[in-house]
């Protein structure tokens, strides 16, 4: 009897005091978040504002206020913050919002701010094409589980009418680059935010003729003349190697400069009697007739050295002979974010069985420590690694040069007169030149410009491969100069008063010169997982980190130089810091790398006497 009062009571109580639809249990709490059923009922209702809303390229950034107006809470642990993106026959995005304490004694954790990628918002990719519309919701915990509510963003402080906003973005791949239209457009009536994301074009990258100032080779073509050079090479073999033969080759320049130019000269300055050739073309893609596919299998076959300074996809075939060498004397110094075959098993590293630089006889690096990272990356052995120094590093040493530097650049750009110079040199994202871009959203230069432009001029030196632009207002081209076609980035080292640089090699040159670095790595997280490093990252770099454009500011207006770590830095990555690398390299060349191949006396000593530069082609077209 006492049983059955007590289960009447309970069904009574249930009666008059319901459990609330929108409430659950802690064990359902987390399988209920996406459940759609929950939002509706509920009887309290969200106040919210948005304080600033900001675009900036595909860059999305929000501030405001939400809460629950029956539900006062200062426990931000109970309180979850998110914009949600919604599309028919979608899944939701979710973009978190992180809370903000704002001046209200019963609703102090009320504030939000948030920021959001669009061109990599889709797992690493841009959003799909479609129609969205941006919900805030807002999630609590009470006393018998969450409450959860998704509503419009609320009204915008201190708007009056509809907004809208377009832009572009572009993904980028091997095979496909895709550019996208993503328009904004916020009702004001209406307090509500919406995104229509549609495909504009798709190009790929190995067909596009449309930026190329050279022919691009046939993607059919490129195969076949791989093979026929390989013939070619074997043939040319039976001839006798030219111990007197130099062959300079890369298919990332068309003049001679960087360590190329460094060691030409000091041949030149020596007259030595080294016969000398130059192969050059602006990209792998360039076309080269067969005419000059059979001039390469020539001189690869009969050169005493053959000399690169980049990735050379035609020679990695073939089977250098024993009495010539292949040299690789790159362009980057230093080891920073691994490269080669250290990134086998991450996205766009290679193949084990994969032929490329595996045919190194010798490789050029800075320093002892970094001969192993070096013979990693190639895929050759440690004692084919040479640590005479870099070349085009000697520059750094020589004060006539620097001097002579700032004269010619005060000259040839005027804007930086009476400014402090801030040059800006990050590398590439993507997993090579066909997928290569940079993401420039990530940098708001409004801000920028409006902080620094009294004092300051911004230089941007992007790197070759990069295939997108920044978007830079007409307004502000007294205060940003693209410098990305000059010549050679190291004289502009030497009149950078500051370096704002990422995951580049470059950071390595200007540490010669002892001044601060800034090292903007919004992506930290997601590059470390593409591509990683060689070093601890946050301990490696010798200057301060900035993740964010206010961070950025703040850096560059309080520069700060730790002498002693830079110092330290220096001396890990050279070995000899004295200028003289270049002639050290060249004595290796004039004695044979301590006469390990005498045997080529024998061989054909045709050559010129004066050793005049041979230029077989130059520019080819």
């Amino acid at each position: 009897m006492r049983h059955l009062l007590r289960r009447i009571k309970n069904k009574l109580k249930r009666m008059l005091h319901p459990t609330p639809q929108n409430t659950v249990t802690p064990e359902e709490s987390l399988p209920a978040y996406h459940t759609p059923h929950l939002v509706e009922g509920i009887d309290s209702l969200i106040k919210r504002q948005i304080t600033t809303i900001d675009f900036n390229g595909a860059y999305f950034t929000i501030s405001g206020t939400a809460y629950f107006e029956k539900f006062p809470e200062k426990d931000e642990e109970k309180i979850v913050k998110s914009l949600i993106l919604t599309k028919d026959g979608s899944d939701d995005i979710e973009i978190p919002l992180v809370n903000q304490k704002i001046e209200n004694p019963h609703f102090p954790m009320a504030g939000y701010k948030g920021t959001a990628n669009f061109s990599v918002i889709n797992k690493g990719k841009p959003l799909e094409p479609g129609q969205y519309e941006i919900k805030i919701q807002l999630k609590q915990y009470l006393s018998d589980g969450w409450l959860i509510e998704r509503t419009s963003v609320g009204k915008i402080l201190d708007c009056t009418h509809d907004l809208s906003y377009i832009t572009n973005m572009t993904n980028y791949s091997a095979k496909k680059n895709t550019q996208y239209r993503l328009i904004f457009k916020y009702n004001f009536a209406a307090n509500s935010l919406e995104i229509d994301s549609s495909v504009l074009s798709e190009i790929n990258p190995l067909e596009n003729e449309l930026d190329a100032d050279f022919v691009l080779e046939s993607p059919l073509m490129r195969p076949l003349k791989r093979r026929v050079l390989g013939w070619a090479y074997r043939w040319y073999s039976l001839l006798p190697v030219n111990r007197h033969k130099i062959s300079f080759v890369s298919d990332s320049r068309t003049s001679i400069s960087g360590n190329f130019e460094f060691i030409y000269q000091e041949l030149l300055k020596r007259h030595s009697d080294f016969k000398i050739s130059f192969y050059l073309k602006p990209s792998i893609k360039a076309k080269k007739s067969w005419h000059e596919i059979f001039v390469l299998a020539k001189a690869f076959a009969t050169s005493r050295y053959i000399l690169l300074d980049d990735f050379y996809p035609l020679i990695y075939p073939l089977s250098i002979r024993h009495n010539a060498d292949l040299i690789q004397v790159w362009h980057a110094v230093g080891a920073f974010k691994t490269f080669g075959y250290s990134r086998v098993g991450m996205p766009g590293g290679p193949k084990l069985d994969s032929l490329n630089h595996k045919n190194y006889t010798k490789a050029l690096v800075s320093s002892k420590h970094i001969a192993d990272k070096y013979a990693e990356g190639f895929g050759i052995p440690e004692k084919n690694i040479v640590t005479t120094g870099i070349p085009r590093t000697d520059i750094f040493f020589d004060k006539a040069y620097q001097a002579d530097v700032h004269q010619r650049l005060q000259e040839e750009l005027p804007f930086i007169k009476g400014k402090k110079v801030i040059l800006f040199a990050p590398t590439f994202r993507g997993n090579g030149q066909q997928s290569a871009y940079y993401p420039f959203e990530d940098i708001n230069f409004n801000k920028i410009y409006e902080a620094l432009h009294k004092d300051y001029v911004f230089l941007l030196k992007i790197h070759p491969f990069v295939q997108n632009q920044p978007n830079i207002s007409y307004k502000y081209a007294d205060f940003y100069h693209d410098v990305s076609d000059f010549r050679e980035i190291n004289d502009l080292l030497m009149v950078a008063d500051e370096l704002i640089t990422d995951y580049s090699s470059v950071c390595f040159e200007y540490a010669l010169l002892k001044r601060p670095m800034i090292f903007f790595a919004p992506d930290l997280t997601e590059y470390m997982q593409k591509r990683s490093f060689y070093f601890n990252y946050l301990d490696f770099i010798p200057g301060a980190l900035a993740e964010t454009t206010d961070e950025l500011i703040a850096r560059i207006k309080n520069p700060q130089l730790d002498r002693k770590k830079l110092d330290s830095f220096v001396n890990y990555f050279f070995d000899q810091p004295d200028g003289h690398a270049t002639a050290r390299f060249v004595d290796n060349l004039e004695n044979g790398f301590d006469d390990e191949n005498s045997h080529l006396a024998q061989a054909d000593d045709d050559h010129t006497p004066d050793g005049k530069v041979i230029p077989h082609w130059g520019k080819m077209q």
